[in-house]
């Protein structure tokens, strides 16, 4: 049985991957960390094939717990899809605590560290195995001013993918990251509207992305056409 695993898949972008692999999988486990409406209706969609797992991403006994679960079901997975992040803000560095910095390590980092120690071993034995990261556009070129919090750890993260791409090339395993320019989702909301203007103003099209056109590069990365191509952070522009 194939087995994709997606972290956050709760959001806005996770619920479009999730409908557009659906057909690839015999299962899909999908985190979230507070359930809406939206998930009944991908649950009513996908029936029996979605599992969900409820977990605090910062809480090391839940993320346990959640591997756990995961892991006593004897189907672990063979794909990996890590979104998690708190919202984004502005805030000038001198004012920004380092509690701000702390939660986006614990959700997104510490919490990718934590699940891949887990379970590349299982990928690793069966000699394949795809791990695709969500990143930003701020990772390629230089990022705005007052994020110095997100895009620190979206460097991390970075760091890791690149890291576990060199480490693994041998294995059949591969490591990517997808980084768009900002979406028109929910994960926003934190941010001046007058930003959000100035970004959509400055792109060709006059607004800033979509999830269905971020959603394809997960989509192709997931893919037998993409089994040669690791340690790649692909710009979504």
């Amino acid at each position: 049985m194939k087995t994709l695993f997606v972290t956050g898949a709760s959001s806005d972008i996770g619920l479009s991957i999730i409908r557009r692999v659906s057909g690839e999988y015999d299962l899909i486990w999908a985190h979230y960390l507070h359930w809406s409406d939206r998930l009944d209706l991908i649950q009513a969609e996908l029936g029996e094939k979605i599992h969900w797992l409820q977990a605090d991403l910062t809480q090391p006994e839940a993320l346990g717990a959640m591997i756990n679960s995961i892991r006593d079901s004897g189907m672990e997975p063979d794909h990996i899809i890590h979104l998690p992040m708190p919202k984004v803000f502005t805030q000038r560095f001198l004012k920004t605590p380092w509690k701000d910095f702390e939660a986006g390590w614990e959700m997104a980092l510490r919490s990718a560290v934590i699940l891949l120690q887990a379970f590349l071993p299982h990928m690793q034995k069966q000699k394949s195995g795809k791990i695709i990261l969500m990143l930003t556009s701020y990772t390629i070129g230089m990022p705005p001013k007052y994020q110095s919090a997100y895009v620190t750890v979206k460097y991390a993260l970075l760091g890791l993918m690149k890291s576990l791409a060199v480490e693994y090339a041998d294995k059949g395993i591969t490591f990517n990251a997808v980084s768009p320019e900002m979406m028109d989702t929910k994960y926003i909301a934190e941010l001046p509207h007058l930003l959000v203007e100035q970004v959509a103003a400055s792109r060709p099209e006059g607004r800033i992305l979509t999830v269905d056109e971020v959603a394809p590069t997960f989509v192709y990365l997931l893919s037998a056409s993409a089994d040669h191509i690791t340690g790649e952070n692909i710009l979504i522009s």
